[in-house]
């Protein structure tokens, strides 16, 4: 291999790495801002979300909605770590990562449903996949209507179970 080539190689691994670091959008309230700032050919939010509508009938705003007030439309979205004796870092409260901070059970339930065996958390096309998913197993179980952005959100939050239960008074989810 000529240094030429190496050169090329080396040139190549540096774009694809810089290209992963990808900023969270500027204007996070404004979907329309947030779509333009991911049109690109490989990256299209809109698209992806517009794929998720048309697959799982829940509308984008809807999407966009539960994908801004999980992870402000950050791609490695994490909880807060605990911290042992006040002030060492320590667990996080939970396994919710990504754009949809999907929790691993549930993540592996939707791959496991949809067949979606290589779908990441920290792809946005994905993650707005999932939430599409769950919002459309919300309705078809709980009868919560696909346009109901609060109540979808709340089963969202709070989980099926406990949404079934009746229990939505959760302050957190009022933030």
């Amino acid at each position: 291999m000529g240094k030429s080539s190496f050169s090329k190689i080396i040139a190549v691994t540096v774009l694809l790495a810089l290209s992963a670091c990808a900023t969270p959008p500027r204007h996070i309230n404004d979907v329309c801002a947030v779509f333009d700032q991911n049109d690109g050919w490989f990256d299209n939010w809109q698209a992806a979300a517009e794929r998720a509508e048309q697959k799982h009938g829940v509308p984008v705003p809807v999407l966009m909605a539960t994908v801004r007030k999980e992870s402000g439309f950050k791609s490695n979205a994490r909880p807060p770590r605990t911290k042992l004796l006040g002030f060492i870092p320590w667990k996080r409260v939970s396994s919710a990562t990504g754009f949809s901070q999907a929790l691993d059970g549930t993540w592996a339930q939707y791959q496991s449903e949809t067949g979606s065996w290589a779908a990441r958390r920290t792809s946005f096309a994905d993650a707005v996949d999932f939430v599409g998913w769950y919002h459309s197993k919300t309705s078809d179980t709980l009868g919560v209507a696909r346009n109901d952005t609060y109540n979808l959100y709340l089963a969202y939050y709070l989980g099926w179970t406990a949404y079934g239960r009746g229990n939505r008074g959760d302050a957190g989810v009022q933030r």
